[in-house]
């Protein structure tokens, strides 16, 4: 073989080979992610039950969700969920990562600590803090053996406070999380600035506040759109939790959409709360991917 034979098959393999390796990934992607998205939306348009049905319906499955007041209970959950979630999350975590960033002794133990629920699945989070929340089994019985006979800590048996118990599991897992984000933030912030700072006379909490936290703003706007996700699709942690309990207090979309597309035999109205979800989800995506990329081109 000649030498420009072989530089033209080894250009070849150099241009094709990549492609060839990832397209079966690329081909199962695009069928049971996006086609399956596809199937579900042409699904909230027809009169779809218990099983597939492809006769069309127009709105008519939109319209009995917004009719359902088990929707809207589940709307109304996610607000409260995401907005306790999100920002006592942030709170813990950024409190968190400021403590760490100190150089304190037995930063790698705290550390690991902080971050060990994070290594967890919601799902076992949620069974252990239904055995500590159980008015029979955990807080109030422990409260009780003790001498606190008057102690009543019932959120997970009450149907107004059964929400809050998966914002309690919610924010211990994800605040490990947040904190890691953050340290590592911080931990890249120029020390020069720090000292000018300090030279200045400024105060360790207005430096943080004023120099150094302001300058995370990335960090902030990653783990707002991390934390936003989680909220919107959780449904393992509630399931595990509360079960959307008691009756559907606790109910949040994605448990919605379970139990009317498998237990409920409404396929229709589950791919229709499901596309509710989906278009949430884009709502905050694509404006940070925009932006995102935006920035980049600017940069260029």
């Amino acid at each position: 073989m000649s030498v420009s034979a072989q530089e033209a098959h080894y250009g070849f393999a150099e241009r094709w080979l990549p492609r060839l390796v990832l397209a079966p990934s690329f081909l199962l992607t695009l069928v049971f992610l996006y086609g399956f998205i596809l199937w579900n939306g042409y699904l909230s348009f027809t009169v779809s039950r218990l099983m597939p049905n492809l006769e069309w319906a127009g709105l008519a499955q939109y319209q009995v969700l917004f009719e359902n007041e088990r929707w809207w209970v589940a709307v109304k959950n996610l607000f409260i969920f995401a907005g306790l979630f999100i920002g006592s999350g942030m709170a813990i975590g950024i409190g968190l990562a400021i403590f760490l960033d100190q150089k304190i002794r037995g930063e790698g133990v705290l550390r690991t600590i902080y971050l060990y629920p994070m290594a967890l699945s919601f799902v076992v989070t949620g069974t252990a803090w239904k055995w500590m929340l159980n008015p029979g089994l955990g807080l109030e019985k422990l409260m009780h053996d003790w001498g606190f006979t008057q102690f009543t800590f019932d959120w997970l048996v009450n149907s107004d406070m059964s929400i809050y118990t998966v914002v309690i599991a919610g924010v211990w897992q994800s605040s490990g999380f947040v904190m890691a984000l953050f340290l590592a933030g911080l931990r890249g912030v120029d020390d020069s600035i720090l000292k000018a700072a300090q030279i200045d006379g400024a105060s360790l909490p207005r430096i943080y506040w004023k120099i150094i936290l302001p300058a995370l703003r990335p960090v902030f706007f990653s783990t707002l759109m991390i934390l936003s996700h989680i909220a919107i699709k959780s449904f393992d942690l509630v399931m595990a939790l509360t079960g959307g309990g008691p009756g559907f207090s606790s109910d949040v979309p994605a448990t919605f959409m379970y139990a009317m597309a498998f237990t409920r035999g409404q396929m229709g109205v589950g791919a229709a709360s499901s596309m509710m979800m989906l278009a949430t989800v884009a709502a905050l995506v694509v404006p940070y991917l925009y932006s995102e990329l935006r920035v980049k081109k600017n940069g260029k």
